[in-house]
């Protein structure tokens, strides 16, 4: 599921931000379903730890995502994702 392009200006974080954020639009990741961990983003991504913690870190602030210390990230309720 490699989908960083590395001749794509586009940082690649928020590359990764985008591959997740399209598996939450399509419906395939629902509202409260886990996201994929940091070590799942840079196995299956090709990427560094800290450019999935930044990926999710762009998802949070976005408000497609929230982060429950010790429990992991998930995806946020509809209603708090942008319009």
């Amino acid at each position: 599921m490699m989908t960083v392009d590395r001749f794509d200006r586009t940082p690649i974080y928020q590359q990764v931000a985008r591959a997740v954020r399209d598996r939450i639009l399509s419906g395939e990741l629902q509202p409260r379903d886990p996201i994929p961990s940091e070590s799942e983003m840079v196995r299956d991504h090709g990427v560094a730890r800290d450019t999935a913690r930044a990926a999710v870190l762009l998802l949070r602030e976005e408000g497609y995502v929230v982060t429950m210390p010790q429990r992991g990230s998930f995806v946020a309720d509809r209603e708090n994702w942008p319009k």
